[in-house]
This record gives structure tokens, sequence and C-alpha cells, in this order.
């Protein structure tokens, strides 16, 4: 739970969670309305579009909810076994499936993109994971407001103030980063990758190192 996390340690998920916010809005912006990390919006937009007989759309959206899930199935069976290891394990695989995004459009392969984009959301989500399940959902903003909404609730009546500041800036980050991800686009298209799939690599030495200690 980001409440019980260190400060150093809210700033290491939102740091996930900045870059997954750049790699939505760079999707978003690019297939025109539709997301790579939040699926609750491709489930409005996957019933918006089959209401208005855009099956195309429909499909968009159904299949990115479909390749993001089988994301969260593969690394969870790929990592179930290496708990010491997770963590690097699983930010390993979602900037390799970040790198081979960044290179498919130099292949004539740009449709293939957001299948991978998706995917490797869906792993991402996997990076804090107790007794089999998520601890902490690096995209789930929804979630994330309840928990400052209701923890900022307890503040005002006695509680420490730091668990809703916790919540609030994990939020606060994925902003940040979408922000960066929608000026990255507007100036280099599809190569924004490559920043996102940098940032995760550095991320994922860091947590390489962390293991170790």
């Amino acid at each position: 739970m980001a409440a019980s996390l260190s400060w150093r340690g809210v700033l290491y998920a939102g740091g996930l969670s900045a870059v997954a916010g750049f790699v939505d809005a760079v999707a978003y912006i690019h297939l025109g309305g539709y997301f790579v990390s939040f699926m609750s919006g491709n489930t409005t937009r996957a019933s918006s579009d089959l209401v208005h007989g855009s099956f195309l759309g429909a499909g968009l959206a159904l299949g990115l909810i479909g390749f993001f899930t089988l994301g969260v199935v593969l690394s969870t069976l790929a990592f179930r076994r290496s708990e010491a290891r997770r963590l690097p394990g699983v930010l390993g695989l979602t900037t390799a499936l970040l790198a081979v995004a960044a290179v498919l459009p130099l292949l004539s392969a740009e449709a293939a993109v957001p299948p991978l984009l998706a995917m490797a959301m869906g792993v991402v989500n996997t990076s804090y994971t107790r007794n089999g399940e998520v601890s902490i959902a690096l995209t789930y903003m929804t979630g994330t407001l309840v928990k400052t909404g209701q923890h900022f609730a307890a503040a005002l009546t006695g509680a420490p103030h730091g668990p809703w500041l916790k919540y609030l800036t994990l939020w606060g980050m994925i902003c940040a980063g979408a922000v960066v991800g929608a000026v990255a686009y507007r100036v280099t298209g599809l190569g924004s990758l490559w920043l996102a799939a940098a940032a995760l690599l550095a991320w994922t030495l860091l947590a390489l190192r962390q293991s170790r200690v």
C-alpha cells in the first residue's frame, strides 16, 4: 500500500506511474482516443462504439483490453517463483516491450505498436504484488484518488497527513508523465517511445541494484 511506503518508495512507484502516463498519452493521441493503460476508459469506448455502430472502434478497444490482460497473465506466470528478483524482472520485460514498440515504426509495422504498449502496461501493473495480489496499481488512479480522499478525511479528524499526500503524489506524477508524453508525441511522434523505454531501463537498473543489497 502506498500509505505504508516510505517517501522514497512513493517517488519510485510514482516514477513508474509517470512513465505509464507518458505512454498512455502517446497512445491516446496516436489512436484518437483509445488507451493502453486505462482499461475502464476502453470499456466505455467499446460500449459507446458498439451503440454507435463503430464495430472497428469497439474491436480496437476490446483488443487493447485483451492485450493488457495478457500482459498481466504473462508477467504473473513468469515471475511467480522469483519474489526477490520479481520487480527488476517485471520492469525489464516492460522495458523490452517498449523498446520493441519503438522499433516497429522503423520497420513499417506501426499497427503492432498499440497491442505491445497495452501488453507492456499490463506487465508494469504487476510491479507491486503481495500474496499474489497487486498492492499498488500504478495506472488505476480512480482508486488512488478514493484513497486520497479517505486519508484526507481521516487527517481532518486527527490522523497523520502523510498517507493522503503520498496517494496524491502518485496521482500527480501520472499527470506529469501524461503532459510530458503529449508534448513529446507532438514533437517526435512514436519516436517518443524511446524516452519511455530509457526511463524504464533506468528504473529497472535501480530495482536490480536494490535487489542485490
